[in-house]
């Protein structure tokens, strides 16, 4: 035996500390004195278990054939098939959609639902693309990643710029390839479809859910809380509903139309049908435009960045007046500014806990479409409430029992999880 050989590192991308796989690989390098025994299983979390480049070439309306890239990474199987969404977006690449998925893995393990993780995406702005454009592309990727998704081995979901009609349009190209309805393929379908009732607004909720917890933990009184919202699609708007209706304040929100303000907060009713008219919350009548970068220096209790990851850098996290951060984004806090908002005293609920309501509905859509079983909504919120109560419950007394904050503890737990499984296992041959 060569005690010596270490790792190779992986060839296929060179990441920088505050990209999102430089900052997932960070993440666990910090909870492996945490692991015990089971950190020499740690490089298993480093490295996909597949990873999948797809060509999608579709013709447009106008006869041209065009070709987008496309991804599905299978970080971790080992508690499950691969779980976790498709987006469509220009700034698609390898190593976010890599990051992705691993998020994926520790997320599920967080809440033990009895998932692996699992992403994918196409390099391409869909609002360039005509409804046929847009589901030529779709089926045309959904068949090229179907050698590795399946009911039973990787189900995808909505993410950024995709819904539940992409969904629909996945699970019938899939179908027509296997010759069955398999509605269990993906998630976030149309209801008439198999799909779940609360599923669109589950990850929202799970940020409220999550968020209330902590802001009792912390002494936070929510009526009267100010709230600034970054992305405002269904995480950011549902989670901003909520918090209203429990009688906090959004002053601040911001998405890729603009970012608006007002000190009274927001008539929420009268801004939900601005952003369904007009696609964004950029040029609201009842609030004042800011300068993008202004948002990060508003004055509130709790911030929710809900849009793409990275957004929370070391000099924003420096000005944030903010007494809670509640990451309904994935990665959206880079590692540096982790630190900075733990020196001021500020509490992060990461994203691995704090967005996971969407994944765990997924989970009971997946569950009601095997037994054809369907549950009502107040049953799935019950479910949902529960589950997230729970899992934050016992990473909050994992930080309190090793004195880290909730993101390591959350990596602790998930990870204990991830790789006592694939101890259990075994390598094979």
């Amino acid at each position: 035996m060569n005690s010596t050989l270490t790792p190779m590192p992986l060839s296929s991308v060179h990441p920088t500390p505050d990209s999102p796989w430089g900052t997932y690989l960070m993440q666990v390098d910090r909870v492996v004195p945490y692991l015990g025994h089971l950190a020499r299983w740690v490089e298993t979390l480093k490295r996909p278990k597949r990873a999948l480049i797809v060509d999608v070439p579709i013709e447009l309306d106008d006869g041209r054939v065009a070709h987008f890239e496309g991804f599905r990474v299978q970080h971790n199987l080992s508690r499950g098939p691969g779980k976790g969404g498709v987006r469509f977006h220009p700034d698609v690449t390898l190593e976010e959609v890599m990051a992705l998925a691993a998020w994926m893995s520790v997320k599920n393990a967080a809440v033990n639902l009895p998932y692996g993780g699992a992403k994918g995406g196409i390099r391409v702005d869909p609002a360039l693309l005509s409804r046929k454009e847009l589901e030529r592309m779709t089926r045309r990727y959904t068949s090229e990643i179907g050698i590795i998704i399946g009911p039973h081995s990787d189900i995808p979901a909505p993410d950024v710029n995709t819904n539940p009609q992409i969904m629909a349009w996945m699970m019938d190209t899939y179908s027509m390839n296997t010759g069955t309805t398999a509605t269990g393929v993906v998630t976030g379908k149309p209801i008439h479809l198999g799909g779940s009732l609360g599923r669109v607004k589950a990850t929202g909720r799970g940020v409220f859910v999550t968020g209330r917890e902590a802001a009792r933990r912390i002494d936070l009184e929510l009526t009267g809380a100010r709230v600034a919202v970054q992305g405002f699609g269904n995480v950011g708007s549902a989670a901003a509903e909520l918090f209203n209706q429990a009688g906090s304040k959004i002053v601040a929100a911001q998405d890729h139309t603009g970012t608006i303000y007002n000190d009274r907060g927001f008539d929420m009713a009268d801004l939900t049908a601005h952003v369904k008219e007009h696609g964004g919350v950029g040029g609201f009548k009842g609030a004042e435009p800011m300068k993008d970068e202004e948002f990060w220096d508003v004055a509130c209790d709790i911030l929710i960045p809900a849009a793409l990851e990275g957004q929370i850098t070391a000099e924003r996290a420096r000005r944030t007046k903010a007494k809670l951060v509640l990451e309904g984004a994935n990665g959206p806090t880079v590692p540096s500014a982790d630190d900075i908002l733990a020196e001021r005293g500020i509490l992060v609920v990461p994203d691995v806990i704090c967005n996971a309501g969407g994944v765990t509905v997924s989970y009971f859509e997946w569950v009601q479409d095997f037994s054809s079983f369907f549950w009502t909504e107040d049953e799935i919120n019950v479910r949902l409430d529960k589950i997230m109560i729970g899992a934050l419950r016992r990473i909050w007394d994992t930080a309190d029992r090793h004195r880290i904050t909730l993101r390591t503890a959350t990596f602790a737990v998930a990870c204990e999880r991830i790789l006592t499984a694939r101890e259990e296992r075994g390598l094979y041959p």
